[in-house]
């Protein structure tokens, strides 16, 4: 190989290297343990600014349960309808209280994790989502929580 043709492949090997490291962070990033529900609460935010909640008072965490009037059962339906509707989410497990799903990005595949909790006789539902990986997710946690709550809030 000619000294000019390596000089013209290190630029791409370099272009390339951050890609194969977000790949490799996807391939690997693992369900974190602690997601789920205690009693009437779901998990602690992460240490890191790529999440959003509903049960924090941290206002950089901060999000708004989704509220409803009328049928609980009702409300909780329409919401699973409305996750199963969002692209590349997964719901991995519901019961009649608690919903989890897995959203993934579209482009290096990362995970975050989905959570929902409903408290009926309060016509409240509380949302837990957050990245698994990385430190900033660019504000995607808290806006599919908006688009959630409006799909939502335009079916009742």
């Amino acid at each position: 190989m000619s000294t000019r043709m390596k000089i013209l492949i290190w630029p791409v090997v370099l272009a390339l290297l951050p890609l194969v490291w977000f790949a490799l962070l996807s391939a690997f990033a693992r369900r974190p343990a602690g997601l789920g529900a205690t009693g009437d609460r779901l998990g602690p935010m992460p240490t890191t600014p790529n999440a959003v909640g509903s049960q924090t008072d941290d206002p950089d965490y901060r999000i708004a349960p989704l509220e409803f009037v009328g049928d609980p059962t009702a409300a909780w339906g329409r919401l699973r309808e409305v996750v199963e509707r969002q692209p590349r989410t997964t719901i991995i497990s519901v019961n009649d209280r608690y919903l989890h799903a897995e959203c993934r990005s579209q482009l290096f595949r990362f995970t975050d994790d989905l959570e929902f909790l409903l408290h009926p006789e309060a016509r409240r539902i509380d949302v837990r989502s957050a990245s698994r990986v990385g430190h900033s997710d660019l504000g995607v946690n808290r806006a599919r929580v908006e688009a959630i709550r409006g799909e939502f809030a335009a079916g009742l």
